[in-house]
Formats: structure tokens, C-alpha cells, sequence
């Protein structure tokens, strides 16, 4: 049996919770997770990249104002948008991890498989491997999450096989990859972005949290296994692909990291290390991944993207909306990030603060030029405070709300 029908099994498992029910950060539990990553990192001491990943780390909890660090915390305070994501930022004159305690997995190998991933992320200016992030709603298409699903299922066989057949499964990977790239001429680079952004820090976190090369694949594969739960790809996609190209670069082409430049990207230095080009006929290769079974779901997927796409066209671009300039200290959920063609996308769970003040939403659209936010118009424009349909806005002094550029619309603006 190949091991693409286990996608199809596993996906009817019940979804594990595996975030602490108790949100406030508990220092018993926060002083095991630090010495947990500090183990790991010295474990490692720097040879995967070349640097150590060891640094401090503070763990969040935004909404109960409730914080552990990894070492004495600066006198300075914290930036404003501390603890309402999973990042690296500067602190003190530091350079600092920073997790929400809420999405700390409860379970030993994720949580510490994201540690690692945010360390990685500290350090990453450092290796010159941070870059600008490419926009990919092409994986919120049919024919984007067709290929690219496909794409994951001939890895995990690669990683789940060796000799010819790990040989065979890379090179479908390849012809999935192709075949999808040349249906978007845009993707091949705006993929590779993000994959040089979230898949070495997701290939990294594998490969520290793991005890052996065979518990790192096992894991990737899980990984690449659960990708296809998420409601949209646009992000997430990244992460098991990072791992999974990472750990098969391993395999032929041993302390590939080291010369590894942000200009590059993982599949094809596979290819290269590896000798292998594309299988001829990627439509003959999707035949041996469930291919037929999974193009009829996509099909029934996009008919009812469709009717989401509708209402959120309603909601946040046909108006009546509230449109904001965008800011710069903002944190978001990557799952669920929609695309609205011609418009924007869709961020989940979106806090920003800016010099006109401070939002909080379980939903915005930004637009196609990252310069503006929107969100459905209030009942109201007077006071400092406004709040509307999932969201609230808390105004800065010399700012107000006032017409926007159509009849029911609303913008921020200054105040003269």
C-alpha cells in the first residue's frame, strides 16, 4: 500500500487539543520549557548553521498580562506588539524569542519542535536569511492546492522510501512543483520566499527536537500528513515543505545548510544535489497519489469557496467598510488567511497598533498593496472607541473617523 492512502485515513482522526487550558503563564511549567530549548541548543551547539540558537526567550500571555522570561528582563518596556504572536523581535537592546503561551503545545516533541523553530528565527537576520514575504493566493485556487497536495504526498513516500522508489517519488515532487508553477508564472518565486522565511526555520525545529534522521522523517511526514487540515495553504504550506525538502537535501548533499544563500531555493538545490529532473508526465504521476480521488474533493471545495469568497466580498469590499492605513507592529493567525481576488486577503485574528491607535479584529482584508485595512463599517463614528462587527478601535489622540471615498464608507484619518 503506498503511503498516500494514509492521508486519507488519518484525516478522520478527532483533532487533539494541544494548547494549555489555562491561559496564564505558569513559571513551573515556563522554567521546563526554557531548560527543554536550552538542552536542545546546546545539544546542537551551533552545527546545523554555524551559529548557536541559543538566546533569550520570553513566553506570553497577552490577554492576562502574564510573562516568563529565559533571563532577567530588560528595564525597557516591551514592544507593543509583545506576546500576541510567535516571533523573533528586538527588546532592550536584544534580540528576543518571544511564544504565546497559548499555543504552546502541551505535547514534549511539537512543543519542542516549535522552540527550536522560533530560535532559528532569532538568529535568522543574522545568517542573511531573512527576506521579503511573496503572496501566494494561487494555493487558495483549485489547481494551486491540487498540485501542491500532491506535491506533499510524493515527499512523505520520498521520505518514507529509499534506493529507486525515494529516487522515483522525488522526482514526481519535482513534476508537481513544475506543473504548478507553470500554471502561476508568479509562484515559483513568491513560494520561495516564504519557504526560505518559515520552511528552514520549520526544517530546523524538526531536526533539533528530534533524537535520530528516522524520528526527524517520521515527524516530517506527519507533518506533511496534517498540512492538508488547515483551512488554506497561503501560509502554512511552507512548513512541512521546508522540513521535508531540509531533511531529503540531508540525504544527498550533507551540511547543505552551511552554504545555503537567501537567493536560493530548497527544491531546486535537491534537484541539483541529487541529479534528478521532473518525471516527463506529471498527470501520469498523479495517478499514483490518489490523484482522481483528490481532484473530485478539491472540486467540491471550490464550488463552496465560492460561497465564502461571496460573503466575505460582502462584508469587507462591497461595503459599507472602515479603512485604516496599515501599521507596522501588527500580529496575525496565518491559519485561515483567505484571499479575495482582486482585492486582498483576509487576516484572522488581526491586533495592530499605529500612530492613529490601536485595533483589534477577528478579521481584516488588507489590501493588494499591503498599504491599507479594512474592516465592515460601524454604526457609528463618534467617540474614541468604535466598535463593529468583530472588531474594536481604540483612536489616538488627533485622530479621528470621518467620510471615505464612498457613499457609507468610513476612513481613519488625521485630525487638522
Amino acid at each position: 500500500m503506498r503511503l498516500f492512502r494514509k492521508f486519507n485515513v488519518r484525516m478522520a482522526a478527532a483533532v487533539v487539543l494541544t494548547v494549555p487550558s489555562v491561559a496564564q503563564v505558569d513559571e513551573g511549567r515556563a522554567a521546563q520549557y526554557f531548560a527543554e530549548a536550552a538542552a536542545l541548543c546546546e545539544r546542537d551547539a551551533g552545527r546545523l548553521w554555524g551559529v548557536s540558537l541559543c538566546g533569550p526567550i520570553a513566553l506570553v500571555d497577552a490577554q492576562s498580562r502574564t510573562r516568563a522570561t529565559s533571563q532577567p528582563p530588560p528595564a525597557a518596556e516591551p514592544p507593543a506588539a509583545f506576546g500576541f504572536a510567535n516571533t523573533a523581535m528586538e527588546w532592550g537592546g536584544a534580540r528576543w524569542t518571544t511564544v504565546v503561551w497559548r499555543m504552546i503545545p502541551v505535547e514534549a516533541p511539537a512543543r519542542r519542535r516549535l522552540l527550536m523553530h522560533e530560535l532559528f528565527h532569532r538568529i535568522q537576520p543574522r545568517l542573511a536569511l531573512l527576506v521579503n514575504d511573496g503572496q501566494n493566493p494561487h494555493l487558495d485556487t483549485l489547481e494551486g492546492r491540487y498540485w501542491l497536495q500532491l506535491e506533499w504526498r510524493a515527499l512523505a513516500e520520498a521520505l518514507h522510501s529509499q534506493g529507486p522508489a525515494r529516487i522515483a517519488a522525488v522526482r514526481d515532487a519535482l513534476a508537481f512543483r513544475a506543473m504548478r508553477h507553470r500554471l502561476f508564472p508568479d509562484a515559483a518565486e513568491n513560494e520561495r520566499r516564504i519557504e526560505i522565511n518559515e520552511g528552514l526555520a520549520q526544517y530546523t525545529g524538526t531536526v533539533l527536537a528530534s533524537d535520530s534522521a528516522a524520528a526527524a522523517s517520521a515527524d516530517t511526514i506527519d507533518q506533511l500528513t496534517q498540512a492538508v487540515q488547515t483551512a488554506t495553504f497561503v501560509r502554512t504550506f511552507a512548513y512541512p515543505l521546508g522540513a521535508a525538502y531540509g531533511l531529503l537535501l540531508d540525504s544527498w548533499s550533507p551540511g547543505w545548510t552551511r552554504g545555503f544563500t537567501s537567493s536560493d531555493s530548497l527544491a531546486a538545490r535537491l534537484a541539483v544535489a541529487a541529479r534528478l529532473t521532473p518525471a516527463a508526465d506529471a498527470a501520469a504521476s498523479s495517478r499514483r497519489y490518489g490523484g482522481e480521488d483528490l481532484r473530485r474533493a478539491e472540486e467540491k471545495r471550490d464550488a463552496e469557496r465560492q460561497v465564502q469568497l461571496a460573503d466575505l466580498r460582502r462584508r469587507f469590499v462591497e461595503g459599507p467598510v472602515l479603512v485604516l492605513p496599515r501599521g507596522n507592529n501588527a500580529s496575525f493567525i496565518s491559519t485561515g488567511m483567505t484571499p479575495v481576488p482582486g482585492a486582498g486577503t483576509i487576516y484572522p485574528s488581526y491586533r495592530v497598533t499605529a500612530p492613529w491607535g490601536s485595533l483589534e479584529a477577528a478579521s481584516v482584508l488588507m489590501s493588494l498593496d499591503h498599504t491599507t485595512l479594512a474592516v465592515p463599517a460601524p454604526p457609528s463614528s463618534e467617540g474614541r472607541v468604535l466598535k463593529g462587527e468583530g472588531w474594536k478601535l481604540t483612536l489616538a489622540p488627533g485622530w479621528s473617523i470621518g467620510p471615505g471615498a464612498r457613499k457609507g464608507d468610513f476612513q481613519v484619518k488625521r485630525e487638522p
